[in-house]
């Protein structure tokens, strides 16, 4: 999943960003509302993480915004200001939850997992092709029941593949999934992922097609 946080705690920020990474999660952070507006509409990120206290303004602002633009992305507030008053005024705002700080990181995850599993946000929680099974929730890939363990970014490209599975990826939407705004990219470095992963999806009778100059398509192997 990606992710933007908009948070203005640098040490905080920082510290949330490596460990929701550590979980397989594309983290891009902002510390102000301004950046979020602006980030928000290259609409490639799954859900928001926002912070009340900005620079520039209440970040309960931001949430009208977005609903007004028909932005439907799900949006968890994280914040000190954790009094009943502060936790309705957020969700009568439009904030799919609220959490108050200090908060674990699994707590975030869980309940990052529970605004994507809401209706209309999944079609479903796991997606086969093949031999191979995908929980879309808890981003767990398996053979036959047996775990196939991938590293970030090689899951990061078979959670967008099979997310269109039948569907050619544009090569720079695959990019957007994977890697955040700060990542620096080499020129070969998708094509070194998808080619890696190639070989471990072999065995379950699936194949990762690649349209020269347009993106990739994963579909069953063709016997």
């Amino acid at each position: 999943m990606r992710i933007l946080l908009v948070e203005d705690e640098a040490e905080l920020a920082g510290a949330l960003a490596a460990a929701l990474a550590r979980h397989d999660a594309v983290v891009d952070h902002v510390p102000t509302l301004a950046a979020a507006a602006a980030a928000l509409t290259a609409k490639v990120h799954d859900a928001v993480l926002l912070d009340r206290r900005l620079p520039d303004g209440e970040g309960l602002a931001l949430l009208p915004v977005l609903r007004a633009r028909g932005v439907d992305i799900p949006v968890i507030v994280l914040t000190a200001r954790g009094e009943l008053e502060d936790r309705v005024a957020g969700l009568n705002q439009g904030a799919d939850d609220y959490l108050a700080k200090p908060f674990a990181v699994e707590e975030v995850l869980a309940r990052l997992r529970a605004v994507l599993r809401r209706p209309g946000r999944l079609a479903a929680d796991t997606v086969r092709v093949g031999r191979l099974s995908f929980d879309l929730l808890h981003r767990e890939a398996s053979i036959d029941g047996a775990p196939l363990l991938l590293p970030r970014r090689e899951l990061l490209v078979l959670e967008t593949l099979l997310r269109r599975k039948g569907r050619t990826v544009l090569r720079g939407a695959l990019e957007e999934a994977v890697y955040g705004f700060d990542d620096t990219v080499q020129p070969n470095a998708l094509d070194t992922h998808v080619s890696r992963l190639r070989g471990k999806l072999a065995p379950a009778g699936v194949e990762i097609h690649g349209i020269r100059g347009v993106g990739y398509l994963l579909r069953e192997a063709i016997p």
